[in-house]
């Protein structure tokens, strides 16, 4: 982990090619996805190539619209991917637990929801530069909300903006699960990182299901972030129906901020 040279040198001794083909692994600057690379000749595989080849040409040259969607916790780990694809995209969706905070951002009561209060000044600055740059961006405007974070607990929907105290949003609600699919339908080009809500528990993964349908049913190119996403759609049954799933969770998110990857630098053919 430390891409210790004695190592690397000692890996590409048993070796005359290296090649390069576990995209999951070329976020990180490791003995053996950058070391070695320095002691041989080092190529990317055909999975590397197909990862970098498709997500580089929605990201470099998308047909449009392009629509974006982010989902998953903390505002704060998605800042830089938020930032990049503003530049890019034509419209972003905004779901799952980060939500809370543009809508906390907005002013609204979000009641136990999940919210990054270290990032409310930087939701409200994504919001004004989205606006000032024409980009199209769409919050929940109703969510599925519990009173306990657990798969059981009593729940209803209610409009985003009169979350209850004592209560917590686990879910977008089927008004914005409809807003977000038709968006996604109208699209030529969509990338989708992170699920809708909780979709580990069964009364919760609504939004992510209606939003993997959208992607599924979109005839324009779909691409799926790996991580929690990818395993949404499989589980769902639409991974035949995306153009691309990505094999990589933490590489396909610093691709999508922009950032060159340390092991695929360290290829002679990139």
């Amino acid at each position: 982990e430390k891409n210790d040279p004695a190592f690397a040198k000692e890996l590409a001794s048993l070796a005359e090619l290296y090649v390069s083909d576990a995209f999951g692994t070329v976020h990180r600057a490791h003995a053996s996805t950058v070391g070695v690379a320095a002691y041989l000749p080092a190529v990317a595989g055909f999975l590397i190539g197909k990862e970098l080849a498709v997500m580089g040409e929605a990201l470099d040259n998308p047909v449009r619209p392009f629509t974006a969607i982010l989902g998953g916790a903390k505002v704060a780990d998605k800042i830089a991917v938020i930032e990049n694809l503003l530049q890019k995209c034509d419209s972003l969706i905004i779901g799952g637990g980060m939500a809370f905070t543009f809508l906390a951002a907005e002013g609204y009561g979000v009641g136990n929801s999940l919210l990054d209060k270290d990032s409310l000044g930087l939701a409200k600055d994504i919001m004004t530069k989205a606006k000032s740059r024409g980009v199209k961006f769409l919050l929940p405007v109703d969510v599925e909300i519990a009173k306990a974070f657990e798969a059981e607990a009593e729940h209803k929907t209610v409009q985003a903006n009169k979350i209850p105290e004592g209560w917590m949003g686990m879910d977008i609600g089927p008004e914005s699960a409809k807003l977000f699919a038709q968006e996604v339908i109208n699209a030529k080009t969509v990338i989708w990182n992170g699920p809708m809500g909780v979709f580990e528990f069964p009364a919760f993964a609504k939004g992510t299901a209606a939003v993997a349908e959208a992607c599924a049913n979109c005839r324009g190119t779909t691409i799926i972030g790996g991580g929690d996403s990818a395993s949404a759609v499989k589980k769902l049954g639409y991974a035949s129906q995306m153009t691309h799933i990505s094999t990589g969770g933490g590489a396909s998110l610093e691709f999508l901020e922009g950032k060159v990857l340390p092991g695929v630098a360290a290829l002679n053919d990139k």
